[in-house]
């Protein structure tokens, strides 16, 4: 590594992509680049007569160098660069494939829970910095083996938006994934055709400022490079119609999976996501959720109650009730559009399950957790040197819970 003026760092190391890629890192600004694009950089350090320092003015003209040769992957079609749904969270989230490598060998010396037993038809996945969750994100994703994937997620900035009521999709041809575009499957226009005007919407703007789905993409693409998806956000919406949107979105998916004879944990699946409660009265935007104080009494009371609801209405054979009684902790018996119990995950849950239950005619269908964790309990992943970092404090009074759950056909 050279110091540069400024805090500037070049950094020039293999990045592990076929036919001698490297990466240059300024700053936080990252350009992938080929052998003979290294070897034009190393000519004009020359010119430079480089010694130990880079100006400023040194790094703009590079950047400007490798810009002109419109650097690109191999491969890359024009469709690829067009319509691609960009990242909302660059900073918890990974970018790139040299990330994930790093962040996976990281995770294999804590020791994770490698497994090739089983596999979820559906799964419930945290949507936390990385840093935070963790474990959990390999742990449960290893089970996805389907390569169509409906993606579930939360809304977060719905209201603001003026939407609820519907599911939202969007029109993106691609997603952006570490190691290439993620497509958005063909089935997706399907879905819509059965499920547009009384039960679904397409919303770019929600999708994009949404980042909950993203954050699944990087580890799901990790095993397995060639998954297809289909983004699904659900906004604000009373328990009733939950359960109405569940069904629907229930029967489009089998009328599309009969039609293209896909089964259902083989071709494809279906991962919900939510992170579990926010908790403290520090650093929420003013409002407190200490609902049983921050000290350490009050935190492990917070962490049973936790506990309490995913023994009672996510492990086990899933049924209505239990959907309807998340509900019941979860969202204010007067006003479905506030929180009772902070799961941000509150509509995309029982969404998600409704539909699960009613895909699987209602015979049972069998959730079993995974692992439960908090942002201030599980080690953190070292990401700083990643370019990566925390988009949220963590401390004992601010705190996110994260439930990962699978769900399979009871044997």
């Amino acid at each position: 590594m050279i110091e540069c003026e400024n805090r500037f760092n070049l950094v020039i190391e293999p990045s592990g992509i076929v036919g001698n890629y490297c990466k240059f890192a300024l700053g936080h600004k990252i350009k992938m680049c080929t052998k003979k694009e290294i070897e034009t950089f190393q000519n004009v350090l020359r010119v430079f007569k480089f010694t130990k320092v880079i100006t400023i003015l040194h790094i703009s003209m590079f950047i400007v160098i490798i810009n002109l040769l419109s650097c690109k992957s191999e491969g890359t079609s024009k469709i690829e660069t067009t319509n691609i749904r960009p990242l909302k969270d660059t900073i918890g989230f990974a970018q790139y494939s040299w990330q994930m490598d790093s962040l996976m060998s990281r995770i294999s010396r804590s020791g994770w829970k490698k497994s090739d037993e089983q596999t979820f038809r559906m799964a419930i996945c945290p949507h936390d910095d990385y840093t935070y969750v963790g474990n959990l994100y390999p742990e449960l994703l290893q089970h996805i083996k389907a390569p169509n994937l409906i993606l579930i997620g939360v809304a977060h900035k719905a209201a603001q938006l003026g939407i609820e009521d519907s599911l939202v999709f969007d029109s993106y041809n691609f997603w952006k994934g570490p190691w290439k575009n993620v497509p958005v499957s063909p089935i997706r226009e399907e879905l819509l055709s059965l499920l547009a005007g009384k039960f679904a919407v397409v919303n770019d703007t929600m999708q994009k400022v949404e980042h909950s789905v993203e954050a699944m993409i990087p580890f799901l693409q990790y095993f397995n490079k060639n998954i297809t998806i289909v983004p699904i956000l659900v906004p604000a919406m009373s328990p009733d119609r939950m359960q109405k949107c569940g069904k629907a979105l229930a029967d489009a998916i089998r009328s599309v999976a009969e039609k293209h004879k896909w089964e259902w944990g083989t071709d494809f699946a279906i991962v919900a996501t939510t992170d579990a409660v926010h908790y403290g009265n520090e650093d929420w935007g003013g409002i407190d959720r200490a609902y049983f104080g921050c000290d350490e009494k009050g935190n492990i009371k917070a962490r049973l109650h936790e506990s309490v609801i995913i023994d009672s209405c996510f492990k086990g054979i899933v049924t209505p009730e239990k959907i309807k009684l998340f509900s019941k902790y979860t969202l204010k018996s007067d006003n479905f559009r506030e929180y009772k119990w902070t799961w941000c995950g509150r509509y995309s849950l029982p969404v998600a399950l409704y539909t699960a239950y009613y895909l699987n005619d209602a015979k049972p269908f069998n959730g079993e957790l995974v692992g439960y964790s908090t942002s201030i309990t599980s080690p953190h992943i070292p990401v700083d040197d990643l370019i990566m970092g925390r988009t949220a404090i963590a401390t004992d009074c601010h705190w996110v819970g994260y439930a990962a759950l699978g769900y399979r056909a009871k044997i």
